[in-house]
């Protein structure tokens, strides 16, 4: 059976020492799980009774203000919280400022977590799988792992998977990391709720607004029906590359599809008053891609990077998914005398799917040259994903990605060639972003889009 990407929280997820480990301590020193859950409490205790002193005066005047309105001061929604039990989530009645800051009440007096899955009306904790009813076993949160990740873009797990994972993960210190993040991830969501435009158009390229599961769906259906598509992935630094190059600018408004990736599009959106579906990344996609092109048994040809990269990424991926077919691999680094040879390898092999790891512009025009003699189904340009799975480069750690400052960690691990991407690029394609705005006719979109 292929491995998950993603790690398995809980027992089936940490080796049979540590497991054994765990279970030891529990035997050893039963006192310890209720230490445990006695820890969070008093901080949830604490801060919540140090917030409810703290804005006091405005509770106060949020309450005269409710009852001056309706007659009543508090109302609330029923949720369903710890052990399936129903509770009031409290806010202040009738609409206007500061309505939900006496949901701290709820937290003082145990109905809700500072840190928790996200609190769940009665009909959709019917539907929660049975693998996702741990959830139920801890408090309610103000904060979710769900709601940070939705914030940035990033929840391409279920929010089953993704309370699970906070479950078997979570001690005060994550809680008090995850709510540091929180606040970082909120500033970049915003608190509006924006259109969600099915298309984006960012200098007049057509970019999709979709989800991760849903752009590895169009492949794998497109490579299974054997229809020639391209798909192509833009980021701040290839958007702002496609402003003064005509040819890149052309290919990219007539590829298949165009999907968004990194922090950069989520703000550029955001200045559009739009909203992002997801960050659909193609390094975050790659392990989903993989796995479900080895279960629909697709083969997938890997192109491009410094020699031995690519076969260092299938190796990889063979070891994670055992079932995937990698139907060829191939350094980048050829003169244009080799092109028809490479073509014809990639030909041979019977790959489906073709991974092409050159860089931006340059993957695109050489697929866009190509792509009547190419005979995979789907062509997608990947960047430097490779430099990633093949081990060469570490990628930034969850909490820095969920904060969206992974473009960070890739300047401290390259600034000499990274600087400029990030230190001037990002500033300059806002400030483009912030033109289109003020004159969005003069980027249309192709026609029939």
């Amino acid at each position: 059976m292929a491995k998950s990407p993603l790690e398995i929280p809980g027992p089936l997820g940490v080796s049979r020492l540590r497991s054994w480990m765990a279970g030891f301590r529990r035997r050893a020193h039963p006192n310890l799980s209720m230490l445990g859950e006695f820890v969070p409490r008093i901080f949830d205790i604490l801060v919540s009774g140090i917030v409810l002193i703290l804005l006091s005066p405005a509770l106060l005047v949020r309450a005269l203000w409710s009852h001056y309105l309706t007659g009543s001061v508090v109302t609330g929604a029923t949720l369903v919280g710890r052990y399936q039990a129903p509770f009031r989530r409290l806010e202040f009645a009738g609409k206007g400022c500061c309505q939900n800051l006496i949901v701290w009440l709820n937290v003082l007096r145990g109905d809700m977590a500072i840190v928790g899955p996200r609190p769940l009306g009665a009909e959709e904790a019917a539907n929660i799988p049975v693998e996702g009813l741990v959830r139920f076993a801890v408090r309610p949160g103000l904060i979710s792992l769900f709601g940070v990740r939705s914030q940035t873009g990033l929840a391409h797990q279920t929010e089953s998977e993704m309370d699970r994972e906070l479950y078997y993960k979570q001690t005060v210190k994550s809680d008090l990391g995850l709510a540091a993040r929180s606040v970082v991830s909120g500033a970049l969501g915003g608190g509006a709720v924006l259109e969600m435009p099915p298309i984006l158009n960012f200098f007049g390229i057509p970019v999709v607004n979709t989800t991760m599961n849903e752009a590895v769906e169009w492949v794998i259906t497109s490579a299974r029906a054997k229809q020639k598509r391209q798909m192509a992935f833009v980021n701040p630094d290839c958007l702002n590359i496609a402003w003064n190059n005509a040819e890149y600018r052309t290919v990219l408004r007539t590829t298949d599809r165009v999907l968004p990736d990194g922090i950069g599009i989520h703000l550029g959106c955001r200045m559009m008053r739009m909203a992002l579906k997801a960050n659909v990344n193609g390094t975050d996609m790659f392990p989903l891609l993989c796995e479900a092109a080895a279960r629909e048994q697709l083969p997938i040809y890997l192109l491009g990077a410094r020699p031995g990269m690519a076969d260092a990424v299938a190796e990889n991926m063979k070891q994670r998914y055992p079932d995937l077919r990698i139907a060829g691999c191939r350094g980048g680094y050829f003169v244009p005398e080799q092109e028809k040879e490479v073509v014809a390898a990639v030909n041979q092999s019977g790959a489906r799917i073709l991974l092409v790891a050159f860089g931006a512009p340059r993957q695109e025009l050489w697929l866009e040259r190509w792509k009547q003699q190419l005979e995979p189904s789907v062509t997608v340009g990947v960047g430097g994903l490779f430099d990633f799975y093949s081990g060469r480069i570490p990628r930034a750690p969850a909490w820095m990605r969920e904060m969206g400052l992974e473009w960070v960690y890739r300047l401290i691990q390259e600034p000499g060639r990274m600087w400029r991407r990030y230190i001037i690029g990002n500033p300059l394609f806002l400030y483009r972003v912030r033109r289109q705005v003020k004159n969005p006719d003069k980027f249309p979109l192709p026609d029939g889009v």
